[in-house]
């Protein structure tokens, strides 16, 4: 009877480690995953920003001649928006299982809005945008004698300026408010963060290139953190503290 509880013993023994080895491995793949996500949604939208900021006049009055000089690098950058979007909706499901049990349901929810928000507008502004190119390269003259052009251009700057930018500083708020909280990433990556929310907040319209913080630091926190889980974990470390 006991060398029959003993071989009982030693068969789950192996079963039990097997079954933690692969929770580890889960448990880590899961911030390298949304690292990699951040990473890929910083490049693209910083590439996406760049070729609409460097061909778009900051005057939202402007009389569209940027429509037959810098037609294509701004079709190009819109191209790359979904693509940022589809790898910003991974960083925001695998940042949510992160939080797991801990996740705070008020600021849950105030991330997972304002990321959704943020990326619905941009979305949106996008598919403006290109209506007006497509119509500018079938009818320039009506577009540019009706209107339609100058009402088109103040819809997105108003989209993209007032509201689309203080939802990203919703987003980097709340999302550093939790990574304090269970230590994602470091202290101090979390106050630049909120200091950029603050700067993104007031002034909008006002820096033609702030929209360009939430891209830039979400890049340095997903390299941070992917950098971190590559490292070697010291024999009975905290997963977590890989990134604290």
């Amino acid at each position: 009877m006991g060398s029959e509880t003993l071989r009982e013993a030693n068969g789950r023994f192996p079963k039990a480690m097997e079954v933690r080895a692969t929770e580890i491995r889960e448990q880590l793949k899961a911030p390298r995953a949304g690292a990699i996500a951040g990473i890929l949604f910083s490049i693209l939208l910083i590439l996406c920003l760049v070729l609409i900021r460097v061909s778009v006049p900051a005057n939202p009055a402007d009389e569209g001649t940027w429509l037959s000089v810098r037609g294509r690098s701004v079709h190009l950058g819109f191209s790359l928006l979904p693509f940022a979007g589809i790898a910003f909706l991974w960083f925001i499901g695998v940042l949510r299982d992160r939080m797991g049990a801990k996740e705070d349901r008020f600021f849950a929810t105030v991330f997972l809005g304002s990321g959704l928000l943020f990326l619905a507008m941009m979305f949106v502004s996008s598919a403006v945008a290109g209506g007006l190119t497509m119509t500018y390269a079938t009818i320039p003259g009506k577009l540019m004698d009706s209107g339609i052009y100058t009402f088109a251009r103040a819809v997105i700057y108003e989209i993209v300026n007032m509201y689309a930018i203080r939802m990203a500083a919703v987003f980097m708020i709340s999302t550093c408010t939790v990574a304090i909280r269970i230590g994602i990433f470091p202290r101090w990556m979390a106050f630049l963060g909120f200091a950029l929310a603050v700067l993104l907040i007031l002034s909008p319209g006002r820096l033609y290139w702030a929209p360009l913080a939430l891209p830039l630091w979400t890049l340095l926190i997903s390299v941070y953190v992917l950098l971190a889980n590559l490292r070697p974990r010291p024999a009975g470390t905290p997963i977590r503290d890989q990134t604290e």
